[in-house]
């Protein structure tokens, strides 16, 4: 490693808590689109997207532009929640453009910057409002690493770190887990038995797309169940939005296909639109029983980030992302398919839209095979991630502007990668 490649310093200054870097091991300096250029000048396909932070690419010229607009005009950076013109102009064009045509009627919350801020949020609100302690949540889920949202997170080397017992939540298995089980009707056995021992949710919380989980894609059907189940119980649905939302599935919000409205919604990563820092919870207006200030954080609403936010917003709608992405999933569906064939006593693969897994828990439930994958792929020019169980579960995620050959080019190296460790 040359002197201009030089990780020495982050070794050495740089806590141990570090994680993704530790893939990749060289020093990046630029991006642009899907690509990421190391110091070295090598290209890297990104299929990593800061892990769901990037879904418009890196440093989109429009939103760039907007940007750049901003800071040059001496606009305002930091306001907490007064009023500002980039907040205006987000809340109405969030609300004319994205929620009006999709049917929907939700309040905007300005949480912290981050996606388990907005999490924190949702759960204060509906425990709040229902004057219940206990949250439904999924096995597989993940929703932050603060303790509340970690409460809600089953992957055991998170909680481990949080130091303390965490409370207030029941775990249900996810649908996949035991395709003999009604995981509806056992809630529901959970609620109506006076010997189930388990205290009425809050809310039931989850994610249409379980992404840390392993990419594990809920049906419409399943959907559908859960929302009737809590109208039924009067309990809270809440839609965690913040990895598959923002067109990541081929709809703006995930939660579209199955035609469901969620009574709370929390969204972070790619509404910042630029990698900037942003959350929101969308609640029911009947549900909006905050006090002024009851849930506020430094650097709520940060003002470039809804200049970036709605800058986002526009690129969506006029290059059409959504319908893209629903066509671009036939391209990747089809090379999935070709990479389990591989191997099909060893290797699935599953997703939807632009989040796709390719699950290697078969070969290895350590995560070794999958970690020989994700090596090879860096070398080859391919940045992925890796979820699930063990870590066996290879994350493909691209930006959802990439062109179709950079996809393919991509997929490629995937798919040779693990052909390579399979020994095909």
């Amino acid at each position: 490693m040359n002197e201009h490649n030089n990780v020495k310093p982050f070794e050495e200054y740089e806590a141990q808590v570090r994680s993704y870097c530790r893939n990749f091991p060289t020093v990046f300096t630029t991006a642009k689109g899907p690509f990421l250029y190391d110091e070295n000048g090598k290209e890297y396909i990104d299929f990593f997207s800061g892990a769901g932070g990037l879904n418009y690419g890196h440093n989109n010229d429009f939103i760039k532009g907007k940007v750049l607009e901003y800071l040059e005009s001496d606009g305002v950076m930091h306001a907490l929640d007064m009023y500002t013109a980039p907040k205006r102009d987000f809340l109405e064009f969030y609300e004319e453009k994205i929620l009006k045509p999709r049917g929907l009627n939700y309040k905007i919350q300005f949480p912290g910057p981050t996606g388990t801020n907005a999490v924190e949020a949702a759960l204060k609100l509906a425990r709040k409002v229902k004057k219940r302690n206990n949250v439904f949540a999924l096995m597989g889920g993940f929703h932050g690493m603060t303790l509340g949202s970690l409460a809600l997170t089953t992957d055991a080397s998170s909680r481990a770190g949080a130091g303390v017992p965490l409370y207030n939540v029941t775990h249900v298995p996810a649908p996949y887990m035991f395709p003999e089980l009604d995981t509806v009707k056992y809630m529901e056995t959970l609620l109506t038995d006076d010997h189930s021992g388990v205290e009425k949710p809050a809310a039931i919380i989850l994610e249409t797309v379980q992404a840390d989980g392993g990419i594990n894609p809920f049906s419409v059907e399943w959907l559908q169940r859960v929302r009737a189940l809590c109208d039924k119980y009067d309990i809270l649905m809440i839609v965690d939005d913040i990895q598959v939302g923002c067109a990541r599935t081929g709809w703006f919000f995930s939660f579209q296909r199955a035609g469901i409205v969620p009574d709370i919604v929390t969204q972070s990563k790619s509404i910042g639109g630029y990698g900037m820092p942003f959350a929101l919870v969308l609640i029911k207006p009947e549900l909006d029983i905050w006090e002024p200030g009851e849930h506020n954080g430094t650097f709520r609403g940060y003002q470039l980030s809804m200049v970036a936010a709605k800058a986002g917003l526009e690129v969506m709608l006029s290059e059409h992302v959504e319908e893209k992405v629903r066509e671009k999933d036939k391209l990747v569906s089809r090379y999935m398919e070709e990479i389990a064939a591989l191997d099909p006593d060893r290797v699935r693969t599953r997703g939807i839209g632009l989040i796709w897994g390719v699950d290697l828990f078969h070969c290895d439930p350590e995560g070794k095979a999958s970690k020989q994958v994700l090596d090879l792929c860096f070398q080859n020019g391919l940045i992925v991630e890796r979820v699930g169980r063990g870590n066996a579960v290879v994350k493909v995620m691209p930006e959802l502007l990439i062109d179709d050959e950079t996809l393919i080019r991509g997929l490629e190296i995937l798919k040779s990668a693990v052909a390579q460790v399979l020994g095909k």
